[in-house]
C-alpha cells in the first residue's frame, strides 16, 4: 500500500519546562508514567495478538451490546494502521466504519489521532516524533470523545505491541487512558498459548480476558478441556471461544471478482468462499502435489500456463482460478472448469500485484460491515462472557 501525506506533524502546545538538573529529569519521568484523563468514561480497550484476527467486528460488536443496555459509548483508534488514501490524505478505515455502524458524530483526527503510516514511522525513528506529545495528542482526543459517553471503546493496532517506537503499545494505551484490556487471539495448536502468555504479561491487571475467536471443529475441544484451564490456572483470564464461521472468514468469489476488477470466463461456482491464495509458478507434477494440500484457495497464475491450470483444476481444495496477464484460457480448460464448478477469473494485472491485492481484499475482508457486526454480536452473546467483559471497566 502506498502512503500519501499525514497528519503527524500537527503542533502541538506544551508545557516547556526551562528549569535544569535533577528536578527537570524527574519532571520528565513523571510526564512519561502519569496517567491523566479528565473524565470518568469507563474504557475497554480490544487489542491483538496479530492481524486480520476479528478486532474491529469484537470491539465494534462489544459497543453495540452496550448501546443496548442504554449506555452512550463512544470509539477511538489511537493508531490508524489500516490504511487506504482519500483526497490526499491517508485513512484508518476501521473509524470510518465505527462513526457508521455507532452513529457517533466525531471528527476524524479525534477517532484517530496518530496516523501510523510508513511515513511516521520512518520520521518517529529519525526522532522527529516526541513520544511525551503522542501520548497528549491520544489523550486530549480520548477527552473529547469520552465527554459525552458512559463507555468508550478503544481499538488496538494490528498487534498489541505495535507502537513502540514512541511508547504507545496497547499497553501503553491502556495504561495512559486507565482502560481494562480484552485480547483477541486465534488459535490452531498448542504452542500459539505462549504468545497468549506473553502478551497477558505485559497487560498485567488490566487484561479483562482472552477472546478466542474464528477457532475451528478441529482445534476446538483441544483448546476449551486443556488450554483454557492451563491459562485460568496461571492467571490468565479467558473470556470465551467463539467457532469459525465461514462467512466471516473469507470472501466468495463473486465479490472476489469484483474487487480484483477481473473477468468471469467460467461463472459456476461463484459463491464458493475463498480463504487463501496458492501462486502457481513452479512445474506441473510439483503445482499438483502442492495444489493438493490446500483448503479453500483460489491459485493465482499466469494466463499463459495451461499445464498449471490443468493441475490446479484436479485438486479438490482449489475453489478458483485467478489468471493474471489478461489471458483467456483454452475452450478446453473453460469447459472443464465449468464441468468441475470451479470458476476461472481473468484479471490485467501481473501475478505479484495480483497476490497482494487479493490478500489484501481476504484480510480486510469483504465482510467488515454492519451485517458482518450484527453476525459477530450473536456470536458474542452465545459463545462469551459479554458480562464480564463490560463490567470489567
Amino acid at each position: 500500500m502506498t502512503d500519501t501525506d499525514t497528519d503527524t506533524d500537527t503542533d502541538i502546545d506544551t508545557n516547556t519546562n526551562t528549569d535544569t538538573g535533577t528536578e527537570t529529569e524527574l519532571d520528565a519521568d513523571a510526564t512519561t508514567t502519569e496517567v491523566g484523563t479528565d473524565t470518568d468514561t469507563e474504557t475497554l480497550l480490544v487489542a491483538s495478538l496479530e492481524e486480520s484476527t476479528g478486532k474491529t467486528a469484537i470491539t465494534l460488536a462489544l459497543a453495540r451490546l452496550a448501546q443496548d443496555r442504554g449506555e452512550r459509548v463512544g470509539y477511538m483508534k489511537p493508531k490508524g494502521t489500516r490504511l487506504q488514501s482519500n483526497v490526499g490524505k491517508t485513512l484508518d478505515e476501521d473509524p470510518l466504519l465505527a462513526r457508521e455502524l455507532l452513529d457517533i458524530d466525531a471528527e476524524m483526527h479525534d477517532l484517530e489521532p496518530v496516523v501510523y503510516s510508513p511515513t511516521f514511522i520512518e520520521q518517529a525513528i529519525r526522532g522527529r516524533e516526541d513520544p511525551a506529545e503522542l501520548r497528549e495528542r491520544v489523550v486530549e482526543a480520548y477527552e473529547t470523545l469520552a465527554a459525552d459517553c458512559d463507555r468508550m471503546f478503544l481499538e488496538g493496532g494490528g498487534q498489541y505491541d505495535l507502537g513502540g517506537i514512541v511508547d504507545l503499545t496497547d499497553a501503553d494505551i491502556g495504561t495512559v487512558l486507565d482502560a481494562s484490556i480484552v485480547l483477541v487471539s486465534p488459535y490452531e495448536k498448542p504452542g500459539d498459548i505462549d504468545t497468549v502468555l506473553t502478551a497477558a504479561d505485559a497487560f498485567g491487571d488490566r487484561l479483562a480476558g482472552v477472546v478466542f475467536n474464528r477457532v475451528s471443529d478441529v482445534a476446538y475441544d483441544q483448546l476449551e478441556t486443556d488450554v483454557v484451564p492451563f491459562l485460568e490456572g496461571h492467571g490468565v483470564p479467558v473470556a470465551g471461544i467463539i467457532p469459525s464461521e465461514r462467512s466471516l472468514s473469507g470472501v466468495t468469489v463473486a465479490d472476489l471478482a469484483d474487487e480484483l476488477g477481473g473477468t468471469l470466463v467460467a461463472e459456476a461456482g461463484t459463491d464458493s468462499y475463498v480463504e487463501r491464495f496458492a501462486v502457481g509458478a513452479m512445474g506441473a507434477d510439483s503445482a499438483l502435489r502442492y495444489f493438493r494440500r490446500t483448503k479453500d484457495a483460489a491459485v493465482i497464475t499466469g494466463g499463459d500456463r495451461a499445464e498449471i491450470h490443468t493441475a490446479a483444476l484436479e485438486a479438490p481444495g482449489v475453489k478458483c482460478l485467478i489468471l493474471t496477464g489478461g489471458h483467456r484460457p483454452s475452450g478446453a480448460i473453460i469447459g472443464e472448469a465449468t464441468e468441475r464448478e470451479i470458476p476461472i477469473i481473468s484479471v490485467q494485472t501481473d501475478t505479484l500485484t495480483t497476490v497482494e491485492r487479493a490478500e489484501d481484499i481476504v484480510r480486510s475482508g469483504r465482510t467488515r460491515d454492519a451485517a458482518t457486526v450484527d453476525r459477530m454480536e450473536t456470536l458474542l452473546a452465545d459463545h462469551t462472557s459479554v458480562t464480564s467483559l463490560l463490567d470489567s471497566t
